[in-house]
């Protein structure tokens, strides 16, 4: 019996240690500064270029891994779509990460992609950040953003005013819509669209692409 509860604990042991334990994104420790819940812009402006992505939350300052090739792929082919469709119809500006991005209860934050329609009051800084509410916000989540982009960024940009937020998957080849509730200030969940279906989107209403086409491009390299 204590030969097989070794062998046991050995075997657990053994799959610990290979177990691969990605990096999340969570509140940045060890990072001088103030106590957290009380970063500024200003406290974020002053911190070292050090090559990682901070965001301040409820004055909480964030720091989150580099995302993946597949991520980055995913969102490039969006963005190309977008940015196509939005300029032909002359509706506004598409942006993508990282730009500082200022809105109530974030200062800041750095959506994957935004949309900001022609006649949104936001203010673009050019040298700086974009201060004001976007129309759209997409993220395309990754295993080391998921929780915080389900959570804290989800609720942050509910209570901002943020009209859709989309949050695709890269692997899956789907985007949740999810538009917003202003009464509540909530976002209500339209639906999770695959690979051949087009999102009833009332922000850029009209998007004539399928979600496979808005995430894999021309499927030259998945």
């Amino acid at each position: 019996m204590l030969r097989i509860t070794m062998a046991i604990e050995s075997a657990v042991e053994s799959v610990e240690a290979n177990v691969d334990v990605l990096p999340a994104t969570a509140p940045a420790t060890g990072v001088a500064g103030p106590p957290q819940g009380s970063w500024t812009y200003e406290d974020y402006l002053a911190l070292p270029d050090d090559g990682k992505r901070y965001e301040v939350i409820d004055g909480v300052l964030y720091v989150s891994p580099a995302p993946s090739p597949k991520h980055q792929r995913r969102l490039l082919n969006l963005v190309i779509k977008l940015v196509g469709f939005v300029r032909e119809h002359a509706l506004g500006e598409v942006f993508i990460s990282p730009v500082d991005l200022l809105i109530p209860g974030a200062k800041p934050v750095q959506p994957d992609a935004l949309f900001i329609a022609r006649t949104n009051p936001a203010r673009i800084d050019e040298e700086r950040n974009i201060a004001g509410v976007p129309d759209l916000i997409v993220e395309v989540a990754s295993p080391s953003t998921a929780g915080y982009d389900r959570r804290e960024k989800q609720d942050l940009y509910a209570r901002a005013g943020v009209r859709e937020y989309w949050y695709a998957h890269p692997t899956e080849i789907t985007i949740e819509l999810l538009a917003l509730d202003p009464e509540r200030g909530t976002y209500r969940s339209v639906g999770v669209f695959g690979r051949h279906s087009r999102l009833p989107t009332t922000v850029l209403k009209g998007l004539p692409f399928t979600v496979g086409e808005l995430l894999e491009g021309d499927g030259s390299r998945q």
